[in-house]
């Protein structure tokens, strides 16, 4: 087995959770960003949230939120990352760091070598950087979006802190990818899913397994 972290995103039921759970996951995403079909309510991710804490990390999603936003997620939730997936600032992050007392993620659109740069200035406040495809023209979605990257851009990145590859994974294609970009840490959504939102327990079982295998 492989020292691969593996972040299953977008779960919004209790069943996949679980699956996610059982399987290995070393962190789990709750998605609060209304446009998305994996959007769940305050309500359902505090039940989500309290079957994965002391087993996985808690990632909240979010997209271009407000203070008070975060704040409301802080305080029912609790998370132990918020992942900012939008065009968030670095001192946005920053200021979050200090007011929710929690670590960050800062998500990133790739397509090429270029579109790292911008990696270096957030690495700088965020515990950890999410390498994610550029979405596709019209989509109103951020990432999930199932498009890939040339993954052989993000080897030998020195960033000086963590990051995962995310952006058109599936099980059968994880273990290339990890050894096309050598990372250590690689995110699903749309490629545990059977239908838009919709995760599929097999199918996070299958992702699981190849990527702690590769």
């Amino acid at each position: 087995m492989s020292d691969v972290k593996v972040k299953i995103c977008g779960l919004s039921t209790e069943e996949t959770m679980e699956a996610a759970l059982e399987a290995g996951a070393d962190m789990v995403g709750l998605m609060f960003f209304p446009k998305s079909p994996r959007h769940v309510s305050l309500s359902k991710a505090c039940k989500l949230a309290d079957m994965a804490r002391g087993k996985s990390e808690i990632v909240a999603v979010t997209v271009d939120i407000d203070p008070d936003g975060l704040s409301r997620i802080r305080e029912l939730v609790n998370p132990d990352i918020f992942q900012f997936h939008g065009s968030e600032a670095p001192e946005a992050l920053a200021a979050a760091k200090v007011m929710q007392g929690a670590r960050v993620m800062k998500a990133l659109s790739v397509a090429e070598r270029e579109d790292l740069e911008r990696a270096h200035y957030y690495s700088i406040v965020a515990d950890w950087i999410l390498f994610d495809a550029k979405p596709p023209k019209g989509s109103e979605l951020p990432g999930g979006n199932g498009v890939s990257y040339d993954w052989t851009l993000l080897k030998d990145l020195d960033l000086k802190k963590p990051f995962l590859l995310s952006g058109g994974l599936d099980p059968s294609n994880v273990a290339d990818a990890i050894r096309q970009s050598g990372v250590s840490a690689v995110d699903v959504s749309s490629g545990v899913e059977r239908e838009k939102g919709v995760k599929d327990s097999e199918l996070i079982r299958a992702f699981m397994a190849a990527a702690k295998s590769a």
